[in-house]
């Protein structure tokens, strides 16, 4: 997904994203290391989507004036 389509959603959709990714990033993890993943590109695919949403998170956080 891109950054673009990620600062359109609203919070409560993002943060409903970033479950997802983050469920995700486990299983992978978990498959990664029974030996069962066939596609490790995946992983840093999805640790990217992670950091993107929290970092959009952050910025609105910051724009309405919480630190």
């Amino acid at each position: 997904m891109k950054s673009s389509e990620m600062r359109e959603k609203n919070d409560s959709e993002l943060q409903n994203k970033l479950g997802d990714y983050r469920k995700e990033l486990f299983n992978l993890r978990f498959q990664h290391a029974t030996g069962q993943l066939g596609n490790t590109q995946r992983m840093k695919t999805v640790k990217r989507n992670v950091a993107q949403i929290l970092t959009i998170l952050r910025e609105r956080d910051l724009e309405q004036g919480h630190e």
